[in-house]
């Protein structure tokens, strides 16, 4: 896949991705579950679902939608080329894509790379109207350059199971998303390296079972923010995710552990409707697909025993991360001591840079205000 560089990215979009695709070719099927995989985790992606008629020419606010997206996924089918209206949109996509802000990915759903190259086999059929036209090189050449681009084949490479595409397909632009998009705010002095603490110890790529690790200090050492952090760069490696903020003040609340249940479930299952009748529910309808779950701020025991019980309710490969003031709370629900990762304060150069961020907007005081700085961070 071909990978976008940080430097580049010099304004914010309204969408991440914009999906260029043949109606009546893929809109009901591969196009539909696609963009759904996409907006389940959390990819703002635009799609046109209005149907093109014969002749009619891309919209003013088509262009624009074009213009605002980071990403685009050209899904080139057997009457992709039939349409003027793909076409030109290709075109638009591929002048968008030469400016280093945007990229393209063609994904070669039923016809070759070589076929679009080409506008051999399928494609040369699809074509054959519009040979005559007026803006035919153009369409030929953006066929031709898209073709080039890095891609998927769901024919050579996923022998034609779409699901795995789909699958591949979502993980990969999320990456892309995170690799634009820093994961860690750079205001939030030291956190870096403590994310990179915390997710090492998480070994996500070991899929052969269940971890839980905790995150323990004092209130204010910022267990929610690090939790947080390391939620946001990693989430997308899963089949599901549920970050469950203030355990402690909500479960105190009436039905609060029930409540709780639901959220995590509605999330790791993208069902707002679902009924939870305890911890049997929540093992039952878990235990199938690959989650991570933060449960933060957890001060009891039967918290965690309502919201992540044991490994088995999860599916190996599962992540769970709890952050507590209390680590007796993590030792008696058996996450193992080297697990349990310690958050100290913020060391005083540490302090010193985050205070002159926040109030003086770079690493170091204004002249004159050098003292009551260190006065006000001591």
């Amino acid at each position: 896949m071909a990978s976008t560089s940080a430097s580049s990215v010099q304004k914010s979009f309204k969408y991440d991705v914009f999906l260029s695709f043949r109606g009546e070719d893929t809109r009901k099927g591969f196009v539909d579950h696609l963009y759904h995989a996409l907006t389940q985790k959390g990819i703002y992606t635009y799609r046109d679902d209005e149907e093109i008629k014969k002749g009619e020419k891309i919209s003013d606010g088509l262009i624009r939608s074009i213009k605002d997206s980071k990403f685009y996924i050209i899904v080139f089918s057997k009457n992709y080329a039939s349409s003027s209206w793909c076409l030109d949109e290709l075109v638009k996509i591929m002048d968008c894509q030469k400016t280093n802000e945007h990229t393209a990915f063609p994904v070669f759903y039923d016809v070759e790379p070589t076929e679009v190259r080409k506008q051999s086999g399928p494609v040369e059929k699809a074509f054959e109207k519009h040979k005559e036209e007026e803006s035919a090189e153009n369409w030929r050449k953006a066929l031709r350059e898209a073709a080039d681009l890095a891609g998927w084949e769901l024919k050579n490479i996923f022998d034609g199971h779409e699901a795995k595409l789909i699958t591949k397909m979502v993980e990969e632009i999320s990456l892309e998303l995170r690799f634009t998009n820093s994961s860690v705010d750079g205001k939030l002095v030291g956190m870096e390296t403590r994310v990179k603490d915390v997710v090492s110890s998480l070994e996500i790529d070991i899929e052969d079972h269940v971890r839980m690790i905790g995150i323990w200090g004092m209130g204010g050492a910022g267990k929610t923010t690090l939790a947080r952090a390391v939620f946001d760069q990693i989430s997308f490696r899963f089949e599901g995710s549920s970050f469950v903020g203030n355990v402690r003040e909500t479960s105190g609340n009436p039905c609060g552990l029930k409540s709780l249940q639901k959220q995590v479930l509605s999330d790791v299952l993208n069902d707002q409707n679902i009924v939870v009748n305890g911890a049997s529910d929540m093992k039952r309808m878990m235990r199938g697909r690959k989650v991570l779950v933060v449960l933060d701020d957890v001060d009891r025991i039967d918290q965690l025993e309502a919201l992540a019980g044991e490994p088995n309710w999860f599916k190996p490969g599962s992540r769970v991360i709890i952050t507590t003031r209390e680590e007796q709370v993590l030792v008696a629900h058996g996450v193992p001591k080297n697990l349990i990762l310690h958050v100290n304060l913020l060391l005083r150069e540490e302090a010193n840079c985050l205070f002159n961020r926040y109030a003086f907007g770079r690493l170091i005081p204004n002249q004159g205000y050098e003292e009551l700085a260190c006065q006000v961070i001591r």
